[in-house]
């Protein structure tokens, strides 16, 4: 896929696997992964996953949400989640008032794609429930109440209190946030 998101996200994603072998540490790794069949599992000592990302052939889709909301995704949010498998990587992102630090969300297989769209889906009929403008969470941070999300109107990357019209702009779009983004290592 060559969409700039895809290619934004293949960056990142090299960024990251690059810091991780920097620091000494290899592969990713997350025990929260283990007993999990990926095409990104690269070891499983039963404590924990190495992984790496891999492109997603054939690449995939959001309809099932898109069908279950009546509701036309932005095509950023679509690339960002049907290019690749991976393992949720964390970054933290400049904002005027200081870092953000974030776990990237991935789909580490098939059966989490299909656990993804399910949220997804959650959310957005929560949205719709309380009127407020559609978004797509790609990260999630330490505070359960907030998400970085995508403007599905607007296609802008955004800070979001969950059920709330609070939004802060982080990036004008998806390919540029991937850009700031800075990967951290979380070995254990």
């Amino acid at each position: 896929m060559n969409h700039p998101v895809a290619v934004a996200l293949f960056e990142f994603s090299s960024r990251y696997l690059q810091a991780w072998c920097d620091a000494g540490q290899g592969f990713p790794r997350s025990a929260e992964l283990v007993g999990l069949a990926s095409p990104c599992v690269e070891g499983d000592d039963g404590d924990e996953v190495s992984w790496q990302p891999v492109v997603r052939q054939p690449v995939g889709d959001l309809s099932a949400v898109e069908k279950g909301i009546e509701l036309r995704l932005h095509e950023d949010i679509v690339a960002f989640y049907s290019s690749q498998f991976a393992g949720d990587m964390a970054g933290r992102f400049a904002t005027p008032g200081g870092y953000i630090e974030l776990e990237l969300l991935q789909a580490f297989n098939d059966g989490d794609v299909e656990r993804l769209q399910e949220n997804i889906l959650g959310h957005l009929v929560t949205q719709r429930r309380l009127k407020l403008k559609p978004t797509v969470f790609i990260a999630a941070l330490a505070s359960e109440s907030e998400v970085v999300s995508v403007c599905n109107l607007s296609g802008q990357v955004i800070l979001e209190t969950l059920g709330k019209e609070q939004r802060e702009v982080l990036a004008a779009d998806l390919e540029s946030f991937l850009a700031k983004l800075e990967p951290v290592v979380k070995a254990g």
